[in-house]
C-alpha cells in the first residue's frame, strides 16, 4: 500500500530511499464510513490523507446552511485542507467520505519537516504546491467565466473528469457547479434534446 503512496509522490519528483524512509514511520493506515468527516472546520492538527480506495467530496457550509462542494476525490488521489496546512490556520472546510473509505495518513508537519530535511522532499512540495495552484485557477476561471451550461459541458469533456459524472451523486455534481439539481437536470435535458445554450 506504501508504494502507491511514493508512486504518487514521485510524480513529482525522485524520493531517494533516504527521503522515503523518512516518511514512512509517520504513516498510518486509516477507515472512514460513508459521510464521516476525514478535515471538519476548527481542526487545528492537520493530516495528509491518501485515498487507497472510496470516494470523498470538499465542501464548505454556509452561514444559510447551504454546502458549496468544491472538490472529490477519488482512489490515489491526496486528500488535505492545503491552505490551512500551508498557512498554519484552523480548517474552514470540510471532506466527508462519500463511501467507505481506506487511507493512508501521515501529520502535515511531518511534510513541512522533511521539506527542510530532504532537497527531494522540497522539490516535490513545490512542484505540488504549483499543481495545486494551477488545478485552483482553472476551478477559478470556469466558476467566473463560463455560464452553467458551460461548466456542466466542460465537465462533460473533461477525460479526467468523468469519474465525477460516473460515481458522484447528481445533486452533489450540481453543487460543485454552483446550480441546483433542479438546474443541472433541466440542462442534461436540453443538451439531451440537441439544445445549445
Amino acid at each position: 500500500m506504501s508504494s502507491q503512496l511514493r508512486a504518487w509522490f514521485e510524480k513529482f519528483g525522485p524520493l531517494p530511499e533516504a527521503a522515503w524512509a523518512a516518511l514512512l514511520p509517520q504513516v498510518q493506515a486509516r477507515t472512514l464510513a460513508r459521510h464521516e468527516a476525514f478535515v471538519q472546520p476548527g481542526d487545528q492538527h492537520l493530516y495528509i490523507g491518501f485515498l487507497l480506495s472510496g470516494t470523498a467530496r470538499q465542501f464548505y457550509l454556509l452561514p444559510d446552511g447551504t454546502e458549496r462542494t468544491t472538490y472529490f476525490f477519488f482512489q490515489h488521489d491526496v486528500l488535505a485542507d492545503y491552505r490551512s496546512c500551508v498557512l498554519g490556520q484552523p480548517a474552514a472546510l470540510t471532506i466527508e467520505a462519500l463511501t467507505p473509505c481506506e487511507l493512508l495518513v501521515f501529520p502535515y508537519a511531518t511534510l513541512r519537516h522533511l521539506y527542510d530535511a530532504f532537497p527531494a522532499w522540497e522539490r516535490i512540495g513545490r512542484r505540488i504546491g504549483e499543481y495545486v495552484l494551477a488545478g485552483l485557477e482553472a476551478r477559478l476561471v470556469e466558476l467566473l467565466t463560463l455560464s452553467p451550461e458551460e461548466r456542466y459541458r466542460a465537465l462533460v469533456a473533461a477525460t479526467a473528469k468523468r469519474k465525477i459524472l460516473d460515481q458522484i451523486p447528481q445533486h452533489f455534481v450540481a453543487a460543485y457547479l454552483g446550480i441546483t439539481p433542479v438546474s443541472l437536470s433541466r440542462i442534461r435535458a436540453r443538451l439531451a434534446r440537441g439544445g445549445g445554450s
